[in-house]
């Protein structure tokens, strides 16, 4: 599965990245014009100026060029989200394929995949290490940099803004941004990178708060007839136990009921933590991905373990 996801998140990143270049996403501001899948996107304003077509057709075009397309992507996206969750943050999503890679070079400096983490993540055969730090406060300003030059190509011609930075000949306007663009998202990158994918990304929000509205969403269920069994989980990455709580690149905890799960990204590192450690086992996995009714199911059997465990603590009190 991981593989099949690296194989999603790298080739989407790279479309990322060249979707300016070959005009299949951007928008030139010098020319005021949308360039989509290399093809001039109008609307038929210019053709209603110069007389060629009556207000009516300019009001068609507008709905059936604009508004139609935006309304379908956009509810084909949530109509994901819906079902499945945040798919698109841990399958193709380019900011979070940096998350992870970060929290690698993180780890190997310090043994924590966020630095406001409190407690190590322990994984076999790495040994943090000082000389790191260098490398991942590096790896930060370099994607910073990326960043903000990439989003200046989807506005302005990427040969003029690539072409003006090696000749050195940006506006000041350009260099500005540039600055302002690289200095933010590597501070970001260093510091605030779980927390935007959490709640600072409009795109990740909305998919979560979709998925929460449905009860026949997605999920990660958990055998709680078994619970027991988690003691003793262990696998070869993860040999200090609790594997799927470690191995969460969002530092979540998959065990979880659903609401405490807001925002997972579905990437599946939990399911084949507990697979690997069960297989070792001869056991059937604890987690694993339930959907429709049987999401449903997990939800009410979650819901009844919460009201038993808050009755157990009432009594106590």
């Amino acid at each position: 599965m991981q593989r099949r996801r690296l194989f999603f998140q790298l080739g989407f990143f790279a479309l990322f990245l060249l979707a300016p270049a070959l005009n299949l996403l951007r928008f030139d501001l010098h020319e005021a014009q949308l360039w989509v899948l290399g093809q001039r996107w109008s609307l038929g304003i210019d053709a209603f100026r110069a007389g060629e077509i009556t207000a009516n057709q300019a009001a068609i075009q507008i709905f059936l060029r604009a508004f139609l397309p935006a309304i379908v992507l956009i509810a084909a996206f949530l109509a994901v989200a819906w079902k499945y969750g945040r798919l698109y943050c841990g399958w193709l999503c380019p900011h979070f394929t940096l998350v992870e890679t970060l929290n690698t070079a993180l780890h190997r400096a310090c043994g924590k995949l966020s630095i406001w983490d409190q407690h190590r993540t322990l994984r076999a055969g790495v040994k943090p290490s000082a000389r790191w730090w260098p490398v991942f406060f590096t790896l930060c300003a370099v994607f910073g940099f990326l960043w903000a030059i990439t989003l200046l190509t989807y506005l302005l011609p990427p040969d003029e803004i690539w072409g003006g930075l090696l000749a050195g000949t940006l506006t000041p306007n350009q260099a500005r941004f540039l600055i302002a663009g690289s200095l933010i998202f590597t501070l970001e990158f260093a510091f605030a990178r779980h927390l935007f994918c959490r709640f600072g990304c409009a795109v990740g929000l909305f998919q979560s708060l979709v998925w929460m509205a449905n009860p026949k969403g997605m999920v990660v269920a958990f055998d709680r007839d078994h619970a027991r069994d988690c003691r003793t989980c262990t696998t070869a990455t993860y040999p200090q136990g609790s594997a799927c709580d470690n191995g969460c690149p969002m530092r979540l905890h998959p065990r979880n009921i659903k609401r405490m799960m807001f925002s997972c990204v579905q990437c599946g590192q939990c399911l084949d933590s507990c697979e690997e450690t069960r297989t070792a086992q001869a056991r059937e996995p604890l987690l694993e991905w339930k959907v429709g009714a049987d999401a449903v199911r997990e939800t009410l059997r979650q819901r009844k373990a919460e009201r038993e465990a808050a009755a157990v603590l009432e009594r106590k009190v």
